[in-house]
């Protein structure tokens, strides 16, 4: 699978370093080829998956990395520019939003040729075409294959199998659910109210129904307070940080009462229906 993406995305046959990331510059940004062809870097298993998800905002890419080193690689070299950095135990998943993909561009190049001619001015014609960005950028979600928010089975209240099975979904729907509402919001944008509804759709799609518990248990948070855990990735900088994360715990807490009180009119089935209902209903809030 990850060559057939190499295919399209030839940055993934480069290693993150100082070489890979100028490398990177190039085929990203003027789509030159990769100097190379080997995926070694990556260890690759047999389940390995890409499907593709439909959204109401769409459908989306979802590739699913089980082993959690290619996981790892696969967000340096797409994400972070081939720039080796650490990734957090409690990220499993990502949604990489503004790919350039050099391959839609070409065979635009070659169809524009086709029906204009050879003497057909291309450099207007790619300034137009790369204008729109849903003609040559796309939207991937990336899954790794593990515990949700690194949470254990037996903190989950279930055998490891089974929470592995109900992590994926969870994983999947959230990534998908961040996808829809950047599509359908574009305007609203705030972090924590992201992972907050992102995970609630989660969790609905898992078990039919939203349990707040398993959200608070998710990002680190005891009734009103915050006990450790992912919410702490959200939050940028060291000042009265501790402060901060306890009235946003105490926030969050009050706020899931209300997710949890859509839900009972929701239909289990259809957990991006209740990601929209909340964002309908309760709109995005603002970090103080």
């Amino acid at each position: 699978m990850i060559r057939s993406l190499a295919e399209i995305y030839p940055q993934l046959y480069l290693t993150p370093g100082p070489d890979g990331a100028e490398t990177y510059k190039k085929i990203v940004e003027s789509g030159a080829a990769s100097p190379g062809t080997s995926l070694s870097h990556f260890r690759c298993t047999g389940e390995d998956r890409l499907i593709e998800e439909v959204t109401p905002a769409g459908p989306v890419p979802v590739i699913t990395l089980h082993d959690r080193a290619d996981f790892e690689l696969f967000l340096q070299i797409m994400a972070h520019r081939c720039i080796p950095k650490d990734i957090p135990l409690t990220q499993g998943a990502a949604i990489l939003d503004g790919v350039i993909n050099w391959e839609k561009i070409r065979t635009h190049k070659t169809e524009f040729f086709l029906k204009n001619g050879p003497d057909a001015d291309w450099g207007a014609e790619f300034d137009r075409f790369t204008s729109d960005r849903k003609n040559f950028k796309d939207a991937l979600v990336i899954l790794s294959y593990g515990p949700y928010s690194a949470v254990s089975a037996e903190k989950a209240g279930f055998s490891d199998e089974e929470w592995l099975r109900l992590s994926h979904i969870i994983r999947k729907t959230h990534e998908c659910t961040h996808f829809i509402c950047r599509r359908l919001f574009p305007d609203k944008k705030e972090p924590v109210w992201d992972e907050l509804v992102a995970d609630a759709a989660g969790i609905f799609a898992a078990f039919g129904s939203f349990d707040a518990g398993f959200e608070e248990l998710f990002l680190g948070i005891c009734g009103e307070e915050y006990s450790g855990g992912r919410l702490e990735n959200y939050i940028d900088g060291e000042e009265n940080r501790q402060d901060r994360l306890s009235s946003l715990a105490g926030k969050i807490h009050r706020t899931l009462a209300h997710f949890s009180d859509i839900a009972e009119t929701c239909d289990p089935s259809d957990p991006y229906g209740f990601a929209l209902r909340l964002e309908e209903e309760i709109g995005c809030w603002k970090i103080v």
